[in-house]
């Protein structure tokens, strides 16, 4: 096999790790959204809005960010810095209104 063909194939499967990393992770992310969306009453939109600005306020990568709320989801533990802003956070995004909940 030519060198070119070994390192075309050296890329792809960087290419390929990569693509299963990015999976992954959002994965996770949906599934934090959901813990949001249930928990905090907001939207999906809004759950993600709060955790990225969960993320920007306490200058943790938003898939930890994501990875410590479905800890928190199956363990109760959650780092003080991520338990504040996400007692904060909902009140800038949300809650919306329950549907079927009277006004």
């Amino acid at each position: 096999m030519a060198e070119s063909e070994q390192e075309r194939i050296t890329e792809l499967r960087e290419e390929v790790d990569e693509l299963k990393q990015t999976v992954a992770s959002h994965a996770v992310v949906d599934r934090a959204i959901g813990m949001m969306v249930a928990v905090g009453r907001v939207t999906p939109e809004q759950g993600w809005e709060v955790l990225k600005d969960i993320s920007q306020h306490t200058n943790i990568k938003l898939r930890n960010v994501a990875e410590l709320i479905l800890i928190w989801g199956s363990k109760g533990d959650l780092p003080p810095e991520i338990s504040a802003e996400l007692e904060r956070a909902p009140d800038r995004f949300g809650p919306t209104q329950v549907p079927g909940a009277p006004s």
